[in-house]
């Protein structure tokens, strides 16, 4: 179900997809937004009260002019929770939006009952430098986020419209997105997470996909050598997206956790 969630007296529309019942569970997406609809966040959904916004610059959420730096992204996040009347909840979080669950349970370390990491950006490690998407070809972006760059996901995912209206508009919608990304992830994706990741409290599950070549499995162990009580799962087969090459693993690596 798409819902519309106002903040701060209209400072902030948000498109927000809300999938099941039960414990609530935030999902926070990467840079490249979220699909009209995500299975993998359905199958959740047979478990938790999943929310799932569009931030602000993508879809049809606004008020991204609000948000400059990571301390504007939490406390976003915060504002969100309590409208919602979680203000405290399991944390998903992929890639960007991985980096900004940690940074949501850094900042204040009662909103993550448990954390969950997929393939989060946060750190940089110069001995294996993360590749830059805002550089990168529409060409190449399949082979960057997929274990198979041919597969039927990848292809719908990546697929370059032939019709020039539907070009432009791809283009568009690519451009904002990226401008809204380069805030925490341009010129590298470091803003200070292993300056806070300490602060993390929350029982907190790493996911990786073990030929991700976005966000490589080397940057596994930064993370669970900076955030206590953590732990790592690496999933077979699966690239930078993970959800949509090993969906069932990756669901049930999260139920498991939050459940257990």
């Amino acid at each position: 179900m798409n819902t519309t969630q106002k903040l701060l007296n209209g400072k902030f529309s948000l498109e927000m997809q809300v999938y099941g019942s039960g414990e609530p569970l935030l999902y926070l997406h990467g840079a490249g937004g979220l699909m009209p609809v995500e299975p993998f966040l359905e199958d959740l959904g047979k478990h938790f009260k999943v929310y799932a916004p569009h931030f602000p610059g993508y879809g049809e959420s606004t008020g991204s002019e609000h948000i400059d730096d990571i301390a504007d992204a939490v406390l976003f996040y915060h504002e969100l929770m309590d409208e919602l009347g979680i203000p405290t909840a399991n944390l998903v979080g992929h890639s960007m939006g991985g980096m900004l669950a940690a940074e949501v349970a850094a900042f204040d370390v009662h909103r993550a009952k448990k954390l969950v990491l997929i393939a989060p950006a946060g750190f940089w490690i110069d001995e294996v430098p993360i590749p830059d998407l805002f550089a990168a070809q529409l060409t190449e972006i399949a082979g960057l986020l997929f274990h198979d760059p041919n597969s039927p996901a990848a292809q719908m995912m990546t697929a370059i419209p032939s019709d020039f209206k539907a070009l432009e508009t791809m283009y568009v919608e690519r451009v904002k997105r990226l401008a809204t990304a380069g805030k925490f992830l341009w010129p590298i994706p470091d803003r200070g997470l292993k300056k806070r990741a300490y602060r993390i409290h929350a029982p907190t599950l790493l996911l990786w996909g073990d030929d991700d070549k976005l966000i490589a499995p080397a940057y596994a162990r930064e993370f669970t050598s900076r955030i206590k009580n953590s732990r790592l799962e690496i999933i077979k087969n699966a690239g930078h997206m993970v959800m949509y090459e090993q969906r069932d693993a990756l669901v049930g690596a999260i139920v498991k956790f939050l459940k257990g």
